[in-house]
C-alpha cells in the first residue's frame, strides 16, 4: 500500500508563531516546518548544519514569504546557542506559540562494543537537547502568559527494544518522562506538551547510517508494508500543535502500528 495524497492546510495554525529544531532538509523537521506554514504559522527553523538550514530557509521563504520564514543556526547541545534562539524567535515575532523539539541523533552499536563518547554524543543531543529547548521554551511562554504547546520527538524504540539501540531507545524513553513530567508543571500556566513516537519514517540521512537489510526489515514489521512518510508524521505534530488537542498533554502519540 502507497502512501495517501497529501493534504492540503486548513488554517489550524494560522497566527501562531512556531519554533522547530533540526528543520533543514527532507526530514520529520523540514516536513512540519512546511506542513506549519500550510497551516497559516510563522515558523523560525533551526539546524546545526548552517548551509543546509539557509537552503531551506531560502527556499521556504521565497514559497511562503519572508516574512513568515527565518531560520537560525542551533545546535542543541550548546545552551547559549538555544537560548539565542528563543530570543530571536520572541524578537523577530514578538510571540511565541508552538515548539517542536525535533533535534536528535541516531546510530547503531552494541553494548558490549559501545564507547563512553558514543552514549554520551547521543543523550547529549537527543535527551538533553530536548530539555534545553522544553526549558527554553517554557520559560519564554510562561512568562508570556497566552499559553502554548511544546510538541517533542520520541520513537517508538522508547518503549520497545532493538539491538545495537541501546543509547537511543534511553535517550527517547527519556524524551517521553520529560514531556510527562514537564506537562504536569506547565499546565499551572496553559501549556500543553506531548510527544509523537514515529516507528520508521524514511529520510535520506536514516538511509545513509542504517542498513538495506535493517531498512527491509523493519519496514516488514509496519501493518501497512512501508514506512511513513515525513509529513504523514508532521500532520499528527500539526494535530497536537493545534486546537483540535486542546486537551491533551503529557501524551506520547506513537505513529505507528506496533508501539509496544
Amino acid at each position: 500500500m502507497g502512501a495517501p495524497d497529501y493534504l492540503p492546510g486548513h488554517g489550524l495554525l494560522t497566527g501562531r508563531t512556531a519554533v522547530v529544531t533540526a528543520a533543514a532538509g527532507a526530514g520529520i523537521g523540514g516536513a512540519t516546518a512546511r506542513r506549519f506554514l500550510e497551516e497559516g504559522a510563522r515558523v523560525v527553523i533551526s539546524d546545526a548544519h548552517a548551509r543546509r538550514l539557509k537552503e531551506s530557509a531560502d527556499a521556504l521563504a521565497e514559497e511562503f514569504g519572508a516574512d513568515r520564514v527565518t531560520g537560525l543556526t542551533c545546535d542543541v547541545t550548546d545552551e547559549d546557542q538555544v537560548r539565542a534562539l528563543f530570543a530571536h524567535a520572541e524578537r523577530t515575532h514578538g510571540s511565541l506559540d508552538v515548539v517542536v523539539n525535533n533535534a536528535g541523533l541516531g546510530g547503531t552499536a552494541e553494548l558490549t562494543e559501545m564507547t563512553d563518547d558514543q552514549w554520551t554524543k547521543i543523550l547529549d543531543t537527543t535527551l538533553n537537547g530536548t530539555f534545553r529547548c522544553t526549558r527554553a521554551a517554557l520559560r519564554s511562554l510562561k512568562a508570556a502568559g497566552t499559553g502554548g504547546v511544546v510538541v517533542n520527538n520520541a520513537s517508538v524504540v522508547g518503549w520497545r527494544a532493538q539491538r545495537g539501540q541501546a543509547h537511543y531507545a534511553a535517550a527517547k524513553a527519556g524524551v517521553m518522562a520529560l514531556t510527562r513530567c514537564a506537562a504536569l508543571e506547565a499546565a499551572d500556566y496553559g501549556v500543553r506538551v506531548n510527544a509523537v513516537a514515529p516507528s520508521l519514517a524514511m529520510h535520506p540521512h536514516l538511509a545513509k547510517v542504517t542498513s538495506p537489510e535493517l531498512l527491509a526489515e523493519l519496514t516488514e514489521k509496519e501493518a501497512f508494508g512501508r514506512y511513513a512518510e515525513p509529513w504523514e508524521i508532521a500532520n499528527v505534530i500539526v494535530f497536537l500543535a493545534s486546537g483540535y488537542s486542546s486537551y491533551m498533554t503529557g501524551e506520547v502519540v506513537a505513529v505507528s502500528s506496533q508501539h509496544a
